[in-house]
């Protein structure tokens, strides 16, 4: 469900903090707060003295009917099958918890080094009680923020590295890279590019790291010139492809870190009249829909994309009860899926 509007109102004890100070889950405060009957006499008290003790400002009777328990979702973006898959794991944790979802994208981009106020403005309106941030960058002054008015918050495949004690969900990105390279080494490939994503993003560094551990584990020789950077974008990778073709001794196989620039790389190979994988052998990563609907399919390294959100979500949950995880990182593990996309190299 995607909210928008709402009116700027001075910061204040959030239901998240009123449930922590009186000993109750969040849905349980707002059922208080939304005057549900279902809610036992002494757990009514506390909950009622806690929001007084604390100064909460109930919200505008045109308010109290929406539903208990909100939490915001801030993506990347909405037009992507990784979105979409995010979302669907979100949605499903977040209906067996009985909490409801706002929807946001792109909406934490810094000005001036600091967060945008209208955003900002509508999470204290609207009284969510934590939120889950999908690649986000956020500032230092984003992280203050949060922290200062005591809103939990989860990062889902964080871009960087998060600071200490910000709970993160991701995937095993490092085994990922081994598993994609021990692949195509198997097959019998010795030489083998690699076309990843931004050099600084966490998930990049882990996927190239892993690649060059298993050759290394295999005693193949790394070449420098067989390392590109397509910044997760489908046009660069085309082009990368095309300079390793261009090298006087081009790869036989791509590990290409996104299933979305694999779209790029099989276009290179088809405009040099070359063949998936009788004259290149392919793999993805991600397990997005497309990697399915390409010819030849394409094997590719499955993230588990909506099993991480909702991890993430049941993670905050808990957060929001005031109970901290045991550790910051949760890295849930990747598989291959192996498809028509990869096969032996040429004599």
């Amino acid at each position: 469900m995607v909210r928008t509007g709402g009116t700027s109102v001075a910061a204040g004890p959030t239901l998240a903090v009123v449930a922590r100070e009186a000993g109750v889950s969040v849905p349980t405060a707002s059922k208080v707060v939304n005057g549900r009957e279902d809610v036992a006499p002494e757990t009514r008290r506390r909950v009622t003295e806690a929001l007084d003790r604390l100064g909460y400002v109930r919200r505008p009777r045109f308010d109290a009917a929406k539903p208990p328990g909100l939490v915001d979702l801030v993506v990347h973006s909405l037009e992507t099958s990784w979105s979409g898959a995010v979302l669907h794991g979100v949605e499903e944790a977040a209906h067996d918890a009985g909490l409801e979802v706002v929807v946001s994208a792109g909406l934490t981009r810094s000005r001036g080094g600091r967060p945008e106020r209208g955003w900002l403005d509508k999470l204290i309106a609207r009284g969510s009680s934590g939120v889950l941030f999908n690649l986000a960058e956020l500032t230092p002054s984003q992280y203050a923020w949060l922290e200062q008015h005591r809103i939990p918050f989860v990062m889902i495949d964080p871009v960087l590295e998060p600071p200490p004690g910000v709970v993160s969900v991701g995937a095993a990105n490092w085994q990922g890279g081994v598993t994609a390279a021990e692949h195509l080494l198997t097959l019998g490939h010795e030489r083998i590019a690699i076309i990843a994503g931004h050099r600084r993003r966490m998930c990049s560094t882990a996927r190239v790291a892993g690649y060059r551990s298993a050759l290394a584990s295999a005693g193949i020789r790394q070449r420098p010139e067989y390392v590109r950077y397509a910044g997760l974008d489908e046009a660069e990778a085309h082009h990368r492809m095309l300079e390793l073709l261009d090298l006087p001794e081009p790869p036989t196989a791509v590990f290409v870190c996104s299933d979305r620039m694999a779209l790029g790389v099989y276009e290179a190979l088809a405009a040099r009249g070359l063949r998936v994988p009788d004259d290149m052998s392919v793999v993805g990563f991600d397990d997005l829909p497309e990697s399915r609907w390409l010819a030849p399919a394409l094997t590719t390294i499955r993230q588990p994309l909506s099993e991480m959100s909702a991890t993430a979500l049941r993670l905050l949950v808990r957060m929001m009860d005031g109970k901290r995880p045991e550790g910051t990182r949760t890295e849930l593990s990747t598989r291959l899926v192996q498809r028509t996309s990869t096969g032996r190299p040429r004599d």
